[in-house]
C-alpha cells in the first residue's frame, strides 16, 4: 500500500468547494493542532486532484514524520522539492528526516542547502548543530549552535543542543549553565507548577528548601550523589520525586521528607531540579561527587531472590543481567534501544545464564531469544525499584543499554558494562571506556551509528573473557 492509499477522498463539509491553496491552509492548521487524520485527508484530496502538487507533498512529508513514518516523509519531502516546492524549511525538515534515518552524509548537504536558501533562520543552523553531533563533528556542532544563536540568543533549543555537546566534551562550566535553558523548550514539561519563590542560588536559604526529581530515573539517581553537598548548605530540606523512586530517595537522602503530590508539599523559601544541582555546586570532572555506593539492596529481599535465582537457573553458570530497550519517549531511544535478538552473540558466551530486568512490552522478547544460554524473564515479578536492586545484588555482571538500570548498578558500585550509541548522552563523555561517575560501570561505544553488528561481537568477546577470568 502506497502512503496515499489510505487517504479517505471524503472532505468535511464545506470544504470541496475550496481552491486547493485554501485547503493546504486549512490542512496546514489541522496538523499544527494535532489533528493529523483532518489534514491528511485534506492534503491528499488535493495532491489526487493535482499529483505534483509541491505543497501538499510537504505536508504529507511532515504528518508521516510525525506519526513515524520515516521513509514515507522522505518520499514525500524529496517528490515535494523534485515538483517546485523549494526553500530552506523543505531542505530543513528534510535534514531532520535524514537524521532519524541515519542518513547522516545527505541529512548534512539537506542542512547545508537550507542554510544556503536562508542563512538569516537561526533553525537552519540549529539544524546543522544536531546533524554534526549526531556524526560526532563537535567542533562543528558548536559553531552551527552558537550561530544559531547568534541570529536568536533566546532560541532554547540551539542552548539546550551546546549545552549537550559542551558536557559530553567535558566543558562542564559552560556546559551546566546552558543546561538551564531545558525547560524552556517549546512543549517541555514544566519543572513545577509556577510559584513566586526564587530558584536556589546555592546559598544557605532562608527557609525551607525544596529539591525536584526531575527528568528521568536514571538522572534523579546521578545527581541524588549531590545530596551530601546540600545538606552541608541547607539544614531543612524536602524532595519532591515519583513515588517509585521513594526507596531510591530514602536511601541517598535518609531523614528527609519526600512528597509526590505537589499539593502536598509544605511552603518553600526556594527550590531547585537535582539536575540543576551540578552547576550550583560548580562540578568539574575532577570534582564529581563521588560516595559510591550510595544505594544498595535491602538484605532480606536481595536473600529472597537470590533464592529464587538459585532455584530457577542452572548452577556453575556466571548470571549476568541484560536489559535492552529504554523509555520510548526519550529523544534518543531509537539510537539507544535495541531488540533482543541482536544481542544473540552474548547470549552465545558458553557459561552463562542471562537474567531478563527489561520492564515494559520489549521484555515479551525474552521468552523468544534465539541465543544458547538460559534466559529467566522476571518482567512479570520486578514490582519495584527495590526488586531491581536485590536483583542485581545477585548478578556476576549487568549488561545494559543506556537506561536507568546502568545507574542503579553504578551508584551500587556493581559491575556493569553500558552499551552506548555512536553520539552518547553527555554524562558519558567521549572515546573513554571508563566513567567519572561511576567507578565499576564500563562503557561499549559504536564505532559508527547504529552498528549493533559491530559492537555486540565485542561485547561478546568481553563477555568470554570475564567468563574465563580474564576480565
Amino acid at each position: 500500500m502506497s502512503p496515499n492509499d489510505a487517504i479517505a477522498p471524503v472532505l468535511p463539509p464545506g470544504h470541496a468547494s475550496l481552491p486547493a491553496d485554501e485547503l493546504l491552509v486549512i490542512a496546514n492548521e489541522y496538523v499544527e493542532a494535532g489533528r493529523l487524520d483532518a489534514g491528511e485527508r485534506l492534503a491528499g484530496h488535493v495532491l489526487r486532484a493535482l499529483p505534483h502538487a509541491g505543497q501538499a507533498l510537504q505536508l504529507l512529508g511532515l504528518i508521516a514524520f510525525r506519526r513515524g513514518r520515516h521513509a514515507d516523509a522522505a518520499s514525500f519531502i524529496e517528490r515535494g522539492i523534485a515538483a517546485g516546492s523549494v526553500n530552506h524549511t523543505q531542505w530543513r525538515n528534510l535534514s531532520e528526516i535524514y537524521r532519524t534515518q541515519v542518513r547522516l552524509d545527505e541529512a548534512l548537504a539537506a542542512a547545508r542547502r537550507a542554510i544556503a536558501l536562508d542563512p538569516a533562520d537561526p533553525l537552519n543552523f540549529f539544524n546543522l548543530s544536531m546533524v554534526q553531533f549526531d556524526r560526532l563533528e563537535l567542533e562543528g556542532a558548536v559553531s552551527a549552535a552558537r550561530a544559531a544563536l547568534d541570529l536568536n540568543p533566546k532560541l532554547p533549543e540551539a542552548h539546550m543542543k551546546l549545552a549537550q555537546i559542551l558536557l559530553t566534551q567535558g566543558a562542564f562550566a559552560e556546559g551546566w549553565r546552558e543546561y538551564e535553558w531545558r525547560y524552556q523548550i517549546p512543549g517541555a514539561a514544566p519543572l513545577m507548577p509556577a510559584t513566586d519563590k526564587p530558584q536556589w542560588d546555592g546559598t544557605k536559604p532562608d527557609g525551607k528548601l525544596l529539591l525536584i526529581g526531575d527528568q528521568g530515573y536514571g538522572d534523579v539517581i546521578q545527581f541524588m550523589r549531590y545530596m551530601p553537598w546540600v545538606r552541608s548548605i541547607a539544614d531543612d530540606i524536602v524532595i519532591a520525586s515519583s513515588q517509585e523512586l521513594a526507596g531510591i530517595v530514602a536511601q541517598a537522602a535518609p531523614g528527609i521528607p519526600q512528597f509526590h503530590r505537589w499539593e502536598d508539599i509544605p511552603p518553600f523559601a526556594a527550590y531547585c531540579a537535582l539536575s540543576g544541582l551540578p552547576r550550583l555546586h560548580g562540578t568539574t570532572l575532577e570534582t564529581i561527587p563521588q560516595g559510591v555506593p550510595y544505594l544498595q539492596a535491602d538484605p532480606a529481599l536481595a536473600a529472597a531472590w537470590k533464592a529464587k535465582l538459585d532455584a530457577r537457573l542452572p548452577a556453575g553458570l556466571k548470571r549476568v543481567g541484560i536489559a535492552w530497550a529504554g523509555r520510548p519517549t526519550h529523544n534518543n531511544d531509537l539510537n539507544r534501544t535495541v531488540t533482543l535478538a541482536t544481542l544473540k552473540e552474548i547470549g552465545d558466551v558458553a557459561g552463562v545464564a542471562l537474567v531478563s530486568l527489561q520492564k515494559g512490552p520489549a521484555a515479551a522478547q525474552a521468552d523468544s531469544f534465539p541465543g544458547a544460554a538460559p534466559i529467566l524473564n522476571l518482567d512479570a515479578e520486578i514490582s519495584s525499584f527495590e526488586d531491581t536492586l536485590a536483583i542485581i545484588d545477585g548478578l556476576d555482571l549487568l549488561i545494559t543499554v543506556d537506561t536507568s538500570v546502568a545507574h542503579m548498578a553504578g551508584a551500587m558500585g556493581k559491575p556493569i558494562w553500558v552499551m552506548l550509541p555512536f553520539a552518547p548522552d553527555f554524562r558519558w563523555l567521549l572515546w573513554r571506556t571508563d566513567s567519572p561517575w561511576y567507578p565499576t560501570l564500563r562503557l561499549f561505544r559504536h564505532r559508527a551509528p547504529r552498528r549493533w553488528d559491530v559492537l555486540v561481537p565485542e561485547v561478546a568477546h568481553a563477555l568470554a573473557q570475564f567468563v574465563a577470568g580474564a576480565a
